[in-house]
């Protein structure tokens, strides 16, 4: 815990509730208690939000909108309006402003704030965080989540822990324990993929994790081993950064067992796809520029992308497009170690948001 003796900050991570699917139902009383999925119902659409009536079936975000009809049969498809959720997300992050300008929305529906010093001169970030809920829910008519902790690994994962309309708060001389009892998938800054490759390490809980030294965790991890290292002892001494702009987003997967057929790296590619398409519809982040990433079994890496005269947004030049790259590559006799992708080159940049990837 000595990241945090030093600096006791008061951070609050404020999460809406199933915000996109929230909209839509606030605005379409026909589908108030309805299980909605905002997304394409199209054979390979992707689902990017859930109604919490949806998600009693075990519809997910990021979820194939076919495997999502089957868990659901009556779930109802809304096409995404983001500029929507754009104009809501605004008047959210106006009343984040009432109260400190350190504000650092990670996508549009969650942001971090730190209240250690605010415009209110309040001391309790609790308080400071109920009255932001209220506010957003007398603006909007949304409700909204929030955890409360010393840094911004831990009131995320806080967030997490009283959704619906709930907040939590993990005070220092908790953290320590609540990490060491928390299931490694609750994580932040810890994936499905990755959280898929530590259980095969041993890692299932804060404690396990905890219990791997720096070494191991970079030697299988790579750079992100050192992140692992500390939030499993609870600390984390990232400032709130309101001037942060992402310029990318990417998601890649390191594999236990090198790929050595095509037949293997197409799958493979076709799922790092699926996830990237989630992730911005998620962040609502769109670039002209797709890039592939290919690491081998020796080490040597690859990249290659190809860039358009406007922002891609939709799956099928995604998938085009990786495919094209691939086969760039040669093939035969290779074993793949890494595949990656990416999406860059926004045409609009004012938008700011946390760089850091989950």
């Amino acid at each position: 815990m000595n990241g945090m003796k030093h600096k006791q900050r008061k951070i609050i991570h404020i999460d809406m509730d199933a915000f996109y699917a929230s909209v839509e139902q606030r605005d379409n009383p026909l589908l108030k208690g309805k299980p909605v999925a905002v997304g394409r119902a199209e054979k390979r659409g992707v689902v990017s939000a859930a109604s919490y009536e949806a998600r009693k079936f075990g519809v997910r975000s990021a979820m194939s909108s076919l495997i999502a009809k089957q868990k659901c049969p009556s779930l109802i498809f809304v096409k995404p309006q983001f500029e929507k959720y754009k104009k809501v997300s605004k008047q959210i992050r106006d009343i984040f402003n009432e109260y400190t300008d350190l504000v650092e929305p990670l996508s549009l529906d969650e942001a971090f704030l730190d209240v250690t010093v605010n415009k209110k001169n309040m001391q309790s970030a609790t308080l400071i965080a109920k009255e932001i809920r209220e506010k957003i829910f007398k603006t909007t008519m949304l409700t909204a989540s929030a955890g409360i902790s010393v840094n911004k690994f831990l009131a995320k994962i806080a967030s997490d822990y009283n959704k619906p309309n709930g907040q939590c708060v993990i005070p220092p001389e908790e953290a320590e324990k609540f990490v060491e009892d928390l299931p490694i998938e609750k994580f932040f800054g810890i994936g499905k993929v990755t959280a898929e490759k530590m259980k095969k390490y041993g890692i299932f809980k804060g404690i396990d994790l905890k219990n791997n030294d720096l070494a191991f965790l970079i030697k299988h991890f790579g750079k992100q081993g050192e992140y692992y290292y500390n939030i499993a002892r609870a600390n984390d001494n990232r400032e709130v950064n309101p001037d942060r702009i992402r310029k990318s987003l990417s998601t890649e997967y390191t594999f236990d067992k090198d790929l050595t057929t095509k037949f293997e790296i197409i799958t493979e590619l076709y799922k790092i796809e699926k996830e990237l398409i989630a992730r911005m519809q998620k962040s609502n982040y769109y670039g002209r520029t797709i890039t592939l990433k290919v690491k081998f079994a020796n080490f040597e890496q690859i990249t290659r992308s190809k860039t358009f005269n406007k922002e891609i947004k939709d799956f099928k030049t995604i998938h085009k497009t990786a495919k094209e790259l691939i086969y760039t590559v040669d093939l035969s006799n290779v074993k793949i170690r890494l595949l990656g992708l990416g999406v860059s080159n926004k045409e609009d940049t004012d938008y700011k948001q946390l760089s850091f990837e989950i």
